[in-house]
């Protein structure tokens, strides 16, 4: 067979081949028209939609700043040198605070906030991985946080000033024993509803960031108050806000702003160290892992991240009754689940 021959022959059997396979030569041969890369204008608001709520409560802000200046950019125009010089002009904004810390926690925020837009544009196949200009640019450096512990005459005075000021103490002393005993999050105590109550075996069931969920033992006097709370302010819906204002509205993040304002009036130190109810969560925590141990301290806390910790926390976790445990040394009163074990 001569070499045309051959040739004529290998043609012939790979048209055979793609007349089978469905496939033409003008569908080698044609060029698919490149997809349209959307504006940051366009594509950030799909982005905010499609994030959980924990998403663009964090990143909202940032997206919008990002929308401010580049909102007329398409996503593959920024360089990793454009995103570090608006996350400079960021930091500069920032409004000065007791706190602050040199906006670092905004520049973080902000990369946190493009990265995830990116990797959902990578996603959505509008960039490449490598093409990725937010993956090469540094978070800064999160410094140690300033948070700590609050000794035992210092929280006293704490429950003391919120006992004598405000419009409503008994709210303000309830939320603070509600913190103090369950180490909870501000959400996690804003979402609790009726039904998230357990009278039986005093436990609350708490909903928190990333979707984690628990049922957390607290005291039978914490348990009444609770139940009290509801019968004097609450309604009939079990899945309504358990924790109200006098008038009967769901409380919000503003009654913790005006709580730890008027403390911190009364008590000129909670200002000036700039004292949250986040502060209540260092202080039990700590004392349950002094006494407790590092694995109660994280079952305490609903930290389910057992790789950040090694492949041994997956296997001495904690139990709820080791948890009710630490309630009842911590409030003085025993606890069901204690008596159970």
């Amino acid at each position: 067979m001569s070499r045309v021959d051959g040739r004529e022959a290998e043609l012939a059997a790979a048209r055979l081949l793609l007349e089978r396979m469905g496939i033409s030569v003008e569908d080698l041969t044609s060029t698919p028209a490149p997809r349209q890369v959307p504006t940051f204008a366009e594509y950030t608001p799909l982005v905010a939609a499609a994030a959980s709520p924990g998403s663009r409560k964090a990143y909202g802000t940032y997206w919008r700043r990002v929308v401010q200046y580049w909102g007329d950019r398409r996503l593959d125009e920024p360089t990793p040198t454009e995103i570090d010089l608006l996350k400079a002009r960021i930091q500069a904004e920032v409004v000065p605070r007791r706190n602050a810390r040199g906006g670092r926690s905004a520049a973080e925020h902000l990369i946190a906030a493009l990265r995830c837009l990116y990797r959902r544009a990578v996603a959505d196949g509008l960039i490449r991985e490598s093409d990725n200009p937010a993956s090469k640019v540094a978070k800064p450096r999160r410094l140690p946080s300033t948070r700590r512990a609050i000794g035992d005459a210092r929280l006293a005075e704490i429950n003391e000033a919120a006992a004598a000021c405000g419009d409503d103490p008994a709210l303000d002393c309830l939320l603070l024993r509600l913190h103090t005993e369950t180490a909870c999050r501000r959400a996690g105590a804003l979402a609790l509803r009726l039904r998230d109550l357990d009278p039986q075996l005093c436990l609350v069931f708490l909903r928190e960031k990333g979707g984690t969920t628990r049922w957390q033992p607290v005291s039978p006097t914490l348990m009444r108050h609770l139940q009290a709370h509801h019968a004097e302010r609450g309604g009939d819906n079990p899945d309504a806000a358990l924790l109200r204002y006098a008038d009967g509205r769901a409380l919000t993040y503003r009654r913790y702003d005006h709580l730890w304002f008027r403390i911190g009036e009364k008590l000129p130190w909670v200002r000036r160290q700039q004292i949250s109810t986040h502060w209540l969560r260092h202080t039990t925590l700590t004392w349950v892992e002094r006494n407790y141990g590092h694995a109660v301290a994280r079952a305490f806390a609903g930290h389910t991240d057992g790789a950040a910790s090694g492949a041994i926390a997956g296997y001495v976790t904690a139990g709820t009754n080791e948890v009710a445990a630490a309630v009842a040394a911590l409030t003085g009163e025993d606890h069901p689940l204690t008596a159970a074990a």
